[in-house]
């Protein structure tokens, strides 16, 4: 029979410095810790005072879980309804039988838990995963880029976001946002779109899909890059569910890019985690005029740096975590060759021709004969692409 880890191991890993290479040690923590994780009306300060109970009894948290009520409500200020059910938890968990840990799961004393979760002031009391396990290692050194935005993004920015998606991938770069339509969404696609490795961090369990017709992106990013939950399979989702999952995308970041988003947008609690975090927050600017943006363009106003164009940005990062050795990622999409190799291929080369030096829009439809809408329209998409620069008087030139 297993003996109680001694009170110095107990103060060691209560004081983060346990030796996690320790076999018997990591069972037992796991396993105590799982079973209590579980419980109804217990969060993380709870948990650290079952931990602080256990050093002070020389016990594991597993013996504490067989502790009678009496003794419980003893030794802890907790509310009778609270331990109450905590009661009820264990006496269904005895009929069960079973300590099983699922393999898709991991713990704080997991050497796979993202160190940005540890220094959050709530973190998760578990993580629940599927998909690719190696990108696990990354999120916890923070080698990833996060991007969110308006669930009722513009045509521009969602278009942004995807080419933003897209540039990340190539450079070698995880993806992390929150699966949400909109910006979150494009994101993903364009990251998906060219084999690269997007992370979505889910307001739900893994065994569900929100909004519903998120179903089959869901499951491709499964498929090709990870989704994370702190919601156990079958848990109740609240509409706080995907506020607090901001801080967990936030966590496994180096970068959180906010593509457009009004007044109260939850991209706006993103990018508040980001600055109570420290990390690295960028903009890209919008419309002025346009409701939908006052709430990103507010944050370049407050000190965020803007960010006028994805391939500069993501060049600026340099190689991601995931890039080949040489610097070209092999995709679907270019076969091992880079996609950047010529940017004005498959572009009108009479209208580069008129840009080589520079032209304005009425100059550039009088010379194709073409009307001026789609001109604009064109010129644009070769302004996200890094392709073109905009110049004063409606005027552009080749990058």
């Amino acid at each position: 029979m297993l003996q109680p880890p001694s009170l110095k191991l107990l103060g060691r890993y209560n004081a983060g410095q346990c030796d996690s290479t320790s076999e018997l040690w990591q069972v037992l923590v796991r396993r105590g810790w799982w079973l209590w994780a579980q419980c109804p009306g217990l969060g993380v300060v709870r948990l650290r005072q079952l931990q602080q109970l256990a050093t002070a009894s020389e016990v594991d948290l597993e013996a504490l879980w067989h502790w009678p009520l009496p003794k419980l409500s003893a030794s802890l200020a907790w509310p009778q309804g609270v331990l109450l059910a905590v009661d009820r938890h264990r006496r269904s968990c005895a009929a069960r039988q079973t300590l099983a840990i699922p393999d898709q799961v991991i713990l704080p004393m997991d050497d796979s838990w993202p160190e940005g979760f540890r220094r959050l002031e709530r973190p998760p009391l578990m993580t629940f995963w599927q998909g690719d396990q190696a990108l696990l290692p990354l999120l916890s050194a923070g080698e990833a880029v996060a991007v969110v935005g308006s669930r009722r993004a513009s045509r521009h920015a969602l278009q942004a976001a995807e080419l933003l998606g897209r540039a990340l991938a190539r450079a070698g770069w995880p993806v992390v946002s929150g699966l949400a339509e909109g910006v979150d969404a494009s994101a993903h696609k364009g990251c998906l779109a060219v084999g690269g490795q997007p992370v979505a961090v889910l307001g739900t369990p893994l065994n569900r899909a929100y909004p519903a017709e998120h179903l089959n992106l869901q499951a491709r990013v499964a498929q090709q890059g990870l989704l994370l939950s702190e919601l156990s399979p079958g848990a109740r989702v609240q509409r706080s569910s995907f506020a607090r999952r901001n801080r967990l995308l936030v966590a496994i970041a180096r970068h959180v890019v906010v593509v457009e988003c009004p007044e109260g947008s939850g991209a706006l609690l993103t990018a508040e985690a980001a600055v109570r975090q420290g990390r690295s927050l960028s903009v890209m600017p919008a419309d002025a005029l346009r409701p939908a943006a006052r709430g990103s363009n507010r944050l370049l106003r407050e000190g965020a740096q803007p960010l006028l164009d994805p391939e500069s940005w993501v060049a600026g990062l340099g190689m991601g975590p995931l890039a080949t050795p040489s610097g070209v990622s092999t995709t679907p999409e270019n076969n091992g060759v880079s996609a950047r190799a010529n940017p004005l291929e498959h572009h009108d080369p009479a209208l580069l021709a008129l840009l080589d030096d520079g032209a304005s829009l009425p100059q550039l439809a009088h010379a194709l004969q073409r009307s001026s809408v789609a001109l604009a329209e064109d010129l644009v998409q070769l302004e996200l692409e890094g392709v073109v620069v905009a110049e004063p008087g409606m005027r552009w030139r080749l990058a």
